[in-house]
């Protein structure tokens, strides 16, 4: 078997040699690694682009040519806040304008791989256009699902890599329903939440956070839809902690609005009570996301960091936005709930504690 270390992670059947399903054939489970990411320093290639120095952590056969944009080497910044420093990880500033751009360079040239010439995905927004444009790089045709109310920019920023716009009325739950739908046709569906391969991808900041800090962040604060990127995080500081023996991991915290705040939820216990909140809309339309896929993977990974979820309201967000801007930090609303939250929970958290900024305000209006 080429991929030996991806399994459906309920029923334990390997990810097949043919075809590209996203669940599993068997049971209809998730498909995930196995095991822990293995980062090795003296494996960084720094003659590959971007992230690719560390493809040694990516589970991708050696012979996988990298498909790039240069993402990834994005800046830690530091600023004051409440008389404490906090670093700043820039993520927007990826090439297609946020952090998605980590995972699809991965799963691009994994499907690439695999002789996939055309795939759907569905999207808020900064997925699919993340994808259209490695798909574009990689000469994959993409057809994209997005709610009807995503965001002009982001909109005109997909049909722009060449992609087929598919706009789905009604709630996010509806764009999922629909792209499915059109997987069952026999098409790839390159979704960033089934695809266990984005999240080895998103790893691959926390060891450009080490490299550029130095040491271990005490704490983390991401915000979380899927919660793609807090799982990758976490077992990308996981996989640090195995190798330089660190005392203590970060803490992981993640934000979400509260008005559609599931993995929060899950976290308190409060499932039922967010059943009804499911379709409200948000300023923060990135992590507008009612049914997250690996939610019980990001709830565990969240607990084993000492860390946790928290919501922070819709008139706290723009300020957040407006705050970041004054310090040079030009992001979208789904960005700014982390600073918003910031202010809620610097209290509990050690230093050094680091924000992630995952999308671009140019993508907003």
């Amino acid at each position: 078997m080429d991929y030996p270390g991806v399994f459906c992670s309920n029923c334990g059947e390997p990810y097949p040699n043919a075809n590209v399903p996203y669940r599993c054939s068997v049971c209809g489970g998730l498909y995930d690694f196995r095991g822990s990411l293995l980062f090795d320093p003296t494996k960084i290639d720094l003659s590959e682009p971007g992230i690719w120095r560390f493809r040694h952590t990516f589970g991708l056969s050696p012979d996988i040519a990298p498909v790039s944009l240069g993402e990834g080497d994005t800046p830690l910044i530091w600023v004051k806040a409440g008389g404490r420093e906090i670093a700043l990880k820039c993520d927007y500033l990826n090439p297609s304008g946020s952090f998605k751009d980590r995972g699809s360079a991965v799963i691009t040239a994994w499907l690439k791989s695999r002789g996939v010439t055309e795939v759907v995905e569905d999207s808020s927004g900064n997925a699919g256009a993340s994808l259209a444009a490695y798909a574009a790089r990689a000469g994959i045709r993409a057809r994209v699902f997005i709610p009807e109310s995503a965001s002009g920019p982001k909109r005109r920023q997909i049909e722009a890599y060449g992609a087929e716009l598919v706009p789905i009325p009604g709630s996010r739950s509806d764009v999922t329903k629909a792209v499915r739908k059109a997987a069952e046709s026999g098409t790839v569906y390159a979704s960033h939440a089934y695809n266990p391969y984005n999240l080895p991808g998103y790893a691959s900041a926390t060891y450009e956070i080490y490299e550029q800090s130095g040491k271990m962040p005490g704490a983390v604060i991401v915000p979380a839809g899927q919660g793609g990127y807090l799982l990758g995080l976490a077992r990308g500081f996981d996989a640090l902690h195995n190798i330089y023996n660190e005392n203590t991991l970060p803490l992981l915290v993640g934000v979400q609005a509260r008005v559609c705040a599931p993995l929060w939820a899950l976290w308190t216990g409060r499932n039922q009570e967010m059943d009804s909140a499911k379709k409200n809309e948000t300023l923060a339309e990135g992590v507008r996301i009612p049914d997250p896929v690996r939610g019980e993977a990001v709830r565990a990974a969240v607990k084993a960091s000492g860390g946790f979820m928290c919501v922070v309201d819709e008139n706290e967000i723009m300020p957040a936005r407006d705050a970041l801007a004054r310090l040079g930090c030009y992001v979208e609303p789904t960005s700014a709930i982390a600073w918003a939250a910031l202010t809620r929970v610097a209290d509990k958290l050690p230093d050094p504690i680091v924000v992630i900024l995952t999308g671009s305000g140019l993508k907003y209006g």
